[in-house]
């Protein structure tokens, strides 16, 4: 049981957000033993990097106040010694002990205090009201901070609130939340625990909110809770999820069939929905490939970049024949050929990179063998063209025709069948007995993501049925 007598309310400035880039410009920890303030200190601290014109008319602290004051790796002894036989209190915690996390690592030493964030102790003993930063709990107890966004100032304010929940509330109902908080050390500030209770650990997606309804984040996973959870976990030494954690105002969830069920409803979220934090999975306007028809005759075939919907046929775009590699745009694309050429001194002009006839610039440079001015032969450089390309050779469609992925949740008794046909995703039904109704003549577009997607859970051994009879 965690003894809270001795408390060490803790507020730190920094010049950003990011605990592993960003810097502490100020730190101050007022001690209290039994509700009674025994000790202050505070300091300004040398970032050693500069500090953004935001943040200086946020906080006052300039460039010049910190000159010539200590760096943090000085005053962490002195930080230890003060936290020392003490429960850390800050409001938003998860903010001030990650930067605190970070510096003790950086001086080889283990933050091990436990800790109570008075955003959390707000939102259980007052679940009634809606907003719990510090200005709105400062002016829900009529409470003045004379310099806000100052370490100490926001540091002592800390006491006087606790102070106020202890009087309005019993004592030991105070004490009983702080000590919840040790075994829920990782959920947001913003999140009601409870919420842990219901989540399934189930195949499915989660989605993130933040305080306006906004979408910060789809992820998926084959244990929702599980998987959730550890997004909190690890949020002191990841800027990108301590930034999410902090903005997390609701968790929604969806439970799904099985792994490809919740593979193929992230993707299509995101989409959709284009959540703040997520970086993979965008829309695609378009899905560009090398196309590289490799005959045997004598003359050598030039590649082009081409959008891939502009193949002629549905049949022939989606066995992906003669393409190597599906590229998000033209540029990336032509890199992807550049490099090529430079690493297998393959040649610019034969390749369509370059212009003109004779001898190329890459020949010049002796990083071409001479096609171009008939030093090679067509057939040796054919082959060695097509070495090459091998590596990036878009995988094709193994199957005779359409097939259907099946999975099915026992816990939850959902069931799917996911149809596919030439890598592209047709839709899905519930159960066999509907496939007799399913249109296999939409329109699909190829998608990136969804080809990926297809050939790792293919290499799985998923349960798979053969759709030919059916389309016939």
């Amino acid at each position: 049981m965690v003894d809270f007598s001795r408390l060490a309310y803790v507020d730190l400035e920094t010049t950003g957000t990011k605990p592993t880039r960003d810097q502490i410009t100020e730190i101050a920890i007022v001690q209290t033993l039994n509700g009674v303030i025994v000790d202050r200190w505070q300091s300004l601290i040398y970032p050693d990097t500069n500090i953004p014109l935001m943040i200086q008319k946020l906080t006052g602290i300039t460039p010049e106040m910190v000159a010539d004051a200590p760096t943090i790796d000085q005053v962490i002894p002195t930080v230890i010694e003060k936290l020392k036989g003490h429960v850390v209190v800050a409001h938003n915690a998860r903010f001030d002990v990650g930067f605190l996390k970070n510096a003790f690592k950086q001086n080889n030493v283990e933050f091990k205090y436990p800790v109570v964030c008075t955003v959390k102790l707000s939102r259980e003993l007052y679940p009634s009201f809606k907003r719990h930063n510090l200005d709105s709990i400062i002016k829900r107890f009529d409470l003045t901070c004379e310099a806000r966004h100052r370490a100490m100032d926001d540091a002592a304010i800390l006491p006087q609130i606790v102070a106020r929940m202890t009087g309005e509330f019993d004592e030991a109902k105070v004490m009983k939340a702080m000590q919840s908080q040790q075994k829920l050390s990782s959920v947001p500030p913003h999140i009601n625990p409870d919420i842990f209770s219901t989540m399934p650990n189930e195949p499915g997606v989660y989605l993130f909110y933040g305080e306006t309804g906004n979408l910060l984040y789809v992820g998926k996973s084959v244990q929702i809770r599980a998987r959730v959870i550890s997004h909190f976990s690890s949020d002191h030494s990841h800027d990108r999820e301590m930034r999410m954690a902090q903005q997390v105002y609701d968790i929604e969830w969806i439970t799904t069939a099985g792994e490809f069920s919740a593979l193929v409803l992230e993707s299509e979220l995101v989409k959709s929905r284009a959540p703040l934090f997520n970086r993979q999975l965008r829309k695609q306007k378009s899905l560009f490939t090398i196309y590289w028809e490799n005959s045997t005759n004598e003359n050598v075939a030039q590649p082009s970049v081409i959008d891939i919907n502009t193949l002629n046929t549905q049949s022939k775009k989606a066995s992906l024949r003669n393409t190597y590699g599906l590229y998000k745009n033209r540029r990336t694309a032509l890199e992807a050929l550049r490099k090529l050429k430079d690493e297998n001194q393959l040649c610019g002009i034969q390749l369509g990179l370059d212009k003109g006839k004779g001898p190329c610039f890459s020949y010049q440079l002796k990083k071409c063998k001479g096609i171009c001015c008939g030093q090679e032969s067509n057939i040796s450089y054919q082959m060695r063209m097509q070495q090459a390309f091998s590596p990036i050779k878009i995988k094709g469609w193994p199957y005779s025709g359409a097939i259907g992925i099946k999975e099915y949740n026992e816990t939850s008794d959902i069931s799917c069948i996911h149809i596919i046909s030439h890598w592209l995703y047709l839709g899905k039904v519930n159960n066999e007995s509907e496939l007799a109704d399913f249109n296999f003549n939409v329109t699909a577009k190829l998608d990136i993501d969804f080809y990926k997607i297809c050939i790792s859970q293919l290499q799985k051994s998923p349960a798979l049925i053969n759709l030919e009879d059916i389309i016939s």
